[in-house]
């Protein structure tokens, strides 16, 4: 897949950023992985301190998906460790958003993906497999629906409703 660069994606799609058919989420997310600019379509899930159903999913194939996980901006535990990222590479997902922590940073920045979260913290999280998927979630200051398209790259993270040409 070609990367679309996101500057050049908002200066050319006014008018999708002025409907709010494309949004810029909130520069509060540091990068970690190996690729600094992915996307794909958005697989969304929210949970709090409990990351059963994050390993669900990227246990499924990923397929160039990017999943986004609520993680409600909790700063107590991670979402998403070394291993959680080891298997969203072999399961082809071309990355993850936690709005929330990771922990294993040095494994995460060895793998062949796209990761992107609010800090890290050293201590895993519940396994009580508590949560939804598919559904609307609120992060980085916007509204994300399951099947939508999401670009990130060193300047930022968009979120589009439909896939962007590059």
């Amino acid at each position: 897949m070609a990367s679309l660069a996101t500057a050049e994606a908002c200066d050319s799609n006014v008018a999708l950023l002025a409907s709010g058919d494309l949004r810029c989420l909130q520069p509060i997310f540091q990068i970690y992985g190996q690729c600094r600019a992915f996307s794909g379509p958005i697989v969304t899930i929210k949970v709090f301190e409990d990351n059963v159903l994050v390993r669900e999913l990227l246990e499924t194939r990923g397929e160039g998906r990017v999943l986004v996980i609520d993680g409600g901006a909790s700063m107590r535990c991670a979402l998403v460790g070394g291993n959680l990222g080891q298997l969203a590479q072999n399961m082809g997902w071309a990355g993850i958003v936690v709005n929330g922590c990771i922990r294993d940073v040095d494994e995460i920045n060895g793998c062949d993906i796209g990761v992107r979260a609010l800090a890290c913290h050293p201590q895993k999280s519940n396994k009580k497999g508590i949560g939804e998927k598919h559904i609307p979630i609120h992060v980085g200051g916007t509204l994300i629906r399951d099947g939508e398209w999401l670009y990130a790259d060193s300047d930022g993270i968009l979120v589009s409703k439909t896939e962007l040409s590059v």
